[in-house]
């Protein structure tokens, strides 16, 4: 079959068999199309370094639809998400297992994508995007960024719709949109894996999350029943007193001038500086605390999520573990923990 696209170099036009013949698709230019009047932001800010304007504008034209077009063809059916609970971390190979698992393979088989609509795991898992995005990112393999992106989309959508913890995701693409712009202006001297053209267009889409995320206005709930306000004052402080973090009391006294003269209580901030200091440290440990976290067993070497459900009814350990007492060789992994155990 002759090639019947405007460019030699393409992969031609989609056909599908009807019973009047073979009929052609919807070309990927219309979609490109599509894509490209979705995400109209400039070109400039993301390729522009210190020496002057890398592009011109018709430089620029060019450019921005081979990235759409690279980008396009790059996400067709790229989203391989895993649906495990449990994986074997094997840090060497054996006479049963050959090989090890990396940190792209761990996050590529557990299941992250359900994860993030569980309300005790969301933090646990923007907090490892981020740590991802600060330093790992390059060490992903392909796949593994794909859906390292295709999560984080994910979570934006989420966060759009719910208009739950958008602070978390800002803080997200802010590092993850800084490390994109130094790997990109420094291609070459760092490794990427695929074209730089899908790298630029990455960048493109964090930018306009982030500017969806700057635009999104929080709608006043219009309820009847019993509010916040309506609690009693030492059940309001008592809930102040529940945070660990500082931005967190912050903006919950911004709700009510109530809040805000409970938010200003010297006794809070001393409360919350010794549970984040220890006597002799210097230094902000950044305490982390998460509803949900995924745990690791000492005994099989297995990284799994843990259902308390399943767990309370039919006294299920999250994975196949064989040792006498299970609960007590459970370890739960923080974020930095969990990109540990693959750093050999």
């Amino acid at each position: 079959m002759p090639f019947l696209g405007q460019d030699w170099r393409s992969p031609g036009w989609s056909w599908i068999k009807t019973e009047d013949g073979w009929k052609r698709c919807e070309s990927c230019s219309q979609k490109l199309e599509r894509e490209n009047n979705r995400c109209n932001i400039s070109h400039s800010i993301i390729l522009n370094s210190e020496d002057g304007e890398i592009f011109n504008n018709e430089e620029h034209e060019y450019a921005s639809k081979k990235r759409k077009k690279d980008h396009f063809r790059n996400d067709t059916n790229t989203q391989s998400f895993y649906r495990e609970k449990w994986i074997y971390v094997h840090k060497e190979s054996t006479k049963e297992r050959h090989g090890y698992c990396t940190l792209g393979e761990a996050f590529n088989r557990l299941d992250f994508s359900s994860a993030i609509q569980d309300i005790r795991r969301f933090n646990y898992v923007v907090k490892l995007l981020q740590l991802i995005a600060k330093s790992q990112l390059t060490s992903l393999s392909g796949v593994a960024q794909k859906n390292y992106f295709n999560i984080l989309d994910k979570i934006v959508q989420k966060v759009l719709d719910d208009h739950h913890n958008p602070r978390l995701i800002k803080d997200l693409l802010q590092d993850l949109s800084s490390t994109l712009c130094i790997l990109i202006r420094g291609v070459g001297k760092s490794v990427l894996v695929g074209n730089i053209n899908i790298w630029i267009c990455r960048l493109e889409t964090i930018l306009a999350w982030q500017q969806q995320l700057q635009d999104l206005q929080m709608t006043k709930q219009v309820n009847n029943g019993l509010t916040l306000s309506d609690l009693p004052l030492h059940m309001l402080n008592n809930i102040l007193y529940r945070f660990s973090d500082g931005w967190d009391i912050i903006t919950l006294g911004q709700v009510t001038p109530t809040l805000y003269m409970l938010s200003e209580d010297r006794q809070l901030w001393k409360k919350l500086c010794q549970y984040h200091f220890a006597e002799k440290q210097k230094h902000y440990p950044a305490k982390e605390q998460y509803g949900d976290t995924l745990h690791f067993c000492r005994h099989c070497s297995i990284l799994f999520w843990k259902d308390y459900h399943l767990a309370l009814l039919f006294k299920d350990s999250g994975h196949p573990c064989t040792a006498a007492d299970p609960d007590s060789c459970f370890t739960p992994v923080s974020p930095q923990h969990f990109i540990d155990l693959f750093k050999f």
